[in-house]
C-alpha cells in the first residue's frame, strides 16, 4: 500500500471540467484574463456610481457619435417609452444614486465659515512630543510593559509562560 504523507507529488483531480469555448478562449491569454479582469472592474464601477458626469469640454473625435447614431438611439428610446413630465423627471433625479463626490458637492461644503468643520477641512493633527501608551489588552488599565510576543500584559504573559516580556518606559 502507498503512504499518504510520503508522497510529494500532488494527486490531480479526475474529474473534468466543462468550459465553453467562448470562455476557453478568453482564459488562454494572460491579456485576456486583465482585459476581462479591468471590463468587470469597470462595469461593477459604473454599477457603484449610477450616471457618470460627461465632460462637455472634450472634443475626442474617436470617442463621440456620429449624428446616424445619436438619431437611432434618440428614435429607439422613444419608442414604447411615455413622455415624462417635469415633476417625474425632477423626482427620479432626486432619487437617482450619487457618489460620496456629488454628495459633498451638493452639500456646498466651501461656504461653510472657516471655523465649522467639514470633511474638507478634517485634517490629522501634528504628531505628539509624548511617547506612546502602552494599555493592557485585557483590563484596558495603562502600564510601563508589554509583552513582545502577544503585546499582553505582564501577569497574563507569565501565567501563559510567556518569556519574552520586555519593560517599556511610559
Amino acid at each position: 500500500m502507498e503512504d499518504d504523507g510520503s508522497s510529494s507529488i500532488r494527486r490531480m483531480s479526475s474529474r473534468t471540467r466543462k468550459v465553453a469555448s467562448k470562455m476557453a478562449a478568453a482564459l488562454a491569454s494572460a491579456d485576456n484574463r486583465t482585459q476581462a479582469a479591468l471590463a468587470r472592474l469597470d462595469a461593477l464601477e459604473n454599477d457603484n456610481a449610477g450616471f457618470e458626469i460627461a465632460d462637455a469640454n472634450n472634443d475626442d473625435d474617436e470617442a463621440s457619435l456620429d449624428e446616424e447614431d445619436q438619431f437611432y438611439i434618440q428614435k429607439k428610446q422613444s419608442k414604447g417609452t411615455k413622455r415624462k413630465t417635469r415633476q417625474a423627471k425632477a423626482l427620479e433625479a432626486r432619487r437617482a444614486p450619487r457618489t460620496f463626490l456629488e454628495l459633498l458637492h451638493e452639500a456646498n461644503l466651501e461656504s461653510l465659515p472657516p471655523h465649522v468643520p467639514s470633511y474638507w477641512k478634517a485634517a490629522v493633527g501634528p504628531p505628539s512630543s509624548t511617547s506612546r501608551r502602552h494599555f493592557c489588552t485585557v483590563c484596558g488599565f495603562s502600564s510601563n510593559y508589554t509583552c513582545v510576543r502577544c503585546d499582553s500584559f505582564l501577569q497574563n504573559s507569565t501565567s501563559s509562560h510567556c518569556n519574552k516580556c520586555t519593560i517599556l518606559p511610559l
